[in-house]
């Protein structure tokens, strides 16, 4: 008797927690087809950066530690092999950018300027398509973490591989104003 309770329990456990597994798969997939719509926007600001950069230089040629800066943080972006590296350093060159737009407010000539003001809008619209698409990767991770810690799905989350998600968080530095100084 005892024997024949262990074996449907068992059963009713194993049947309960294949319709888990299939979600937590649908939910590890949502994750990744928002991040990719994070890379796609990331990669257009990486595809706008050089344009900005050159036209800018034209009118703050002695401004070279932001365009360094800028650079090297673009380059570290195309580089990582991660997503945890990618979001770094995403982070990283949201902070160079945000010097490099800020140091457009010394130069009225180049506020003024149509490719400048083209380019700065285009990359203005490309930061809010990748907060959007920020905060979706961040609630589909949100999502997958909580079933894998809800009862019955972190009795064999665990064991079939599921790990907890990373989100996509605004670091510290990222909260601080930008300071171009002159």
């Amino acid at each position: 008797m005892t024997r024949a309770i262990g074996l449907i329990l068992t059963a009713v456990v194993l049947l309960g927690s294949g319709c888990g597994y299939n979600t937590l798969v649908q939910q590890k997939e949502a994750i990744d087809a928002q991040w990719a719509q994070v890379e796609n926007q990331l990669q257009r600001r990486n595809d706008l950066i050089p344009n900005l950069v050159e036209v800018t230089k034209g009118y703050a040629k002695h401004e070279e530690g932001i365009f360094t800066a800028v650079a090297n943080a673009r380059a570290k972006l195309i580089g990582a092999g991660t997503r945890e590296g990618q979001i770094e350093a995403s982070n990283e060159l949201s902070g160079a950018l945000s010097r490099l737009l800020a140091l457009s407010e010394a130069y009225p000539n180049l506020k003024a300027d149509t490719q400048f003001a083209r380019l700065s809008d285009e990359l203005a619209g490309t930061e809010n398509r990748i907060a959007t698409e920020r905060r979706r990767y961040n609630e589909e991770v949100r999502t997958y973490n909580t079933s894998i810690k809800q009862i019955p799905t972190v009795v064999f989350a665990g064991c079939m591989g599921f790990k907890a998600a990373d989100y996509f968080e605004v670091p510290e530095s990222a909260k601080a104003a930008p300071k171009v100084q002159f």
